[in-house]
Formats: structure tokens, C-alpha cells, sequence
């Protein structure tokens, strides 16, 4: 099994498991959690200085789980394809509907450098002073998410959505990220937003815990991916195909319309690529479809 030891840095494959030990530990004790989720974390950020993983792919898909257990938290039903085909068989100016608007609030969150101005503009209703606010938080990283999104949900009980983006962005600015990496959503449960103070910083331990369970396989799948996508690249001879292979790296899913080639050779691009097993077709369907590593 490959670990950080023995593998090659440049290998996709080097991207080494989560420890075993971290998810199967039952930590009795508040300092048990806590060693466990900050193992976690060290793990995820050795994960994340991998030069073969696109990075932007990797925060955007987390973002589409984010945007599925915020739906989730919300009383909605929508899946992932669902929240899919709202972002990207809606157009920009149009309203996605509330399972889209979730999607589209995490997607812009991780998608620019942690900072007031492209949060406010992901996060509607939420002002600049507030999101100063969180961004400021003080603490231990955890801690100051644990605050964050406290202070959100008892100001505003149903913005699941913005408590865990700006807790996130806490979290991710007290671990020295550039990027918000979403994390928090995908190991909390319903239950877990309802409680305060030591409580809830326990149970964003716990969450880390399974959010890397989560993130790091994700991360060696996208890796690997990645590799076909780069090494069949030269072989695309189509005007626009260099930019829509960067596009591909950078972005959960794409609809062909998307792509900077003219519809028909945009058609043809995905179905080469879906053909030289670079890309796969997300929807299942003949028509509207999307596309993604």
C-alpha cells in the first residue's frame, strides 16, 4: 500500500490514505477528539500540497457535497445530479432555485482567495461587517469555526448555508489557506448545528474526522484522473481544446455549451474525451449533458 515514505512525490498514486488509526479511533475524552481531528488535518494538508492534484477541482466537487448536506440541513431532498443540473442548465443571470442557490454560494465561495468581498458576493443577505466578523474570529482553528458558526445560526437559525461557509473559511484561514476548503458540512450531522459551546466544538472535531475520510480519497481519485486528462491532451487537435482541458482540471462539471468551441465541435471534444477515458458523462442521459473528470 503506498504511504508518504516509499512512494514518488510526482505519482498520483503517492497521495497516501487517510491512517487508519484516525477514523477508527474512538477518542473517550475532549483531548482525544481533538489529537484525532488535528491528525486529520496535518494529513489533509500534506494531501493538499500534492503538485498532482488540480486543486481547484478538488475544492470545487468538495463543494458540491458541501452544497448536497446544506440542502440536507435545509429539509431539502436534491442530490448531487440535481444540484448539477441547477447550476449548469440555468443561466447566470437567471434564478437557479433554492437547491441551485445553495450550490452556486459554495461554488463561488471556494472558487476566489478567502475575503470579504467575493463572500458577500456569494453569500446574499450576509454583510460585509458580519463576514469581517467571522474572518477575524480569534482561537485555536477549530475553535474559532466551532464560534463562527455558533454566532451565525443564533443570529439567523436557518442559514445553514452561510454558518458553514464562513466557519469553513474561519477554519481554513486559521490553517493558513489562501482558498476556503469545504470541510464542516461534510461530517456534521443535523443534530450537531443545534448545540452550543463545548459541545459543538466536539462535534466539529468529530466532523473533521469524517470530512478527511471524505476529502482524501477524493483527492487520490482526482489526482489519478487528472494524469489521463493531462497525458491525453496532445492529442486533441481541436482550436479552444488546450482551454476546455483547463477547464475540465478546474471544475466539478461542465455542460459542452460551456466549452470555448462551437457547439458541435464542443460535442465531439467531450465525446473524444469521454472516449480516450479522460472525462465521464455525469447525467446518464442523451441529452443535456454534463461532463466532468
Amino acid at each position: 500500500m503506498p504511504n508518504a515514505a516509499t512512494t514518488d512525490p510526482g505519482d498520483p498514486a503517492s497521495i497516501a490514505p487517510l491512517p487508519g488509526w484516525i477514523t477508527s479511533g474512538r477518542g473517550e475524552t475532549p483531548e482525544d477528539v481533538a489529537f484525532l481531528s488535528g491528525a486529520a488535518l496535518a494529513h489533509l494538508h500534506l494531501v493538499a500540497l500534492s503538485p498532482e492534484l488540480p486543486q481547484e477541482l478538488w475544492r470545487d466537487r468538495l463543494a458540491l457535497r458541501a452544497a448536497e448536506a446544506s440542502a440536507g440541513f435545509a429539509g431539502r431532498r436534491e442530490g448531487q445530479g440535481a444540484l448539477r443540473d441547477a447550476a449548469h442548465l440555468t443561466k447566470a443571470c437567471d434564478d437557479p432555485g433554492p437547491a441551485g442557490a445553495i450550490l452556486r454560494a459554495w461554488t463561488r465561495a471556494v472558487a476566489r482567495p478567502i475575503s470579504v468581498g467575493p463572500l458577500a458576493k456569494a453569500l446574499d443577505g450576509v454583510t460585509p461587517e458580519a463576514i469581517a466578523l467571522c474572518l477575524d474570529a480569534a482561537g485555536a482553528p477549530v475553535g474559532r469555526a466551532a464560534a463562527v458558526l455558533e454566532a451565525v445560526l443564533a443570529d439567523t437559525p436557518r442559514a445553514e448555508t452561510a454558518a458553514l461557509i464562513l466557519a469553513d473559511a474561519a477554519l481554513s484561514l486559521a490553517l493558513g489557506r489562501k482558498h476556503l476548503l469545504p470541510l464542516l458540512a461534510l461530517g456534521l450531522k443535523s443534530r450537531d448545528l443545534r448545540l452550543t459551546g463545548e459541545a459543538l466544538q466536539q462535534a466539529c472535531h468529530r466532523a473533521l474526522v469524517r470530512a478527511a475520510a471524505q476529502a482524501v480519497p477524493m483527492a487520490a481519485d482526482l489526482a489519478r484522473r487528472a494524469a489521463r486528462l493531462r497525458s491525453v491532451a496532445p492529442k486533441l487537435r481541436a482550436r479552444g481544446a488546450a482551454k476546455a482541458v483547463e477547464m475540465f482540471l478546474s471544475q466539478d462539471a461542465l455542460a459542452p455549451a460551456a466549452l470555448p468551441l462551437p457547439d458541435r465541435a464542443a460535442r465531439r471534444l467531450c465525446d473524444r474525451l469521454v472516449a480516450l477515458g479522460a472525462v465521464r458523462e455525469l447525467t446518464g442521459r442523451d441529452t443535456f449533458r454534463l461532463y466532468g473528470v
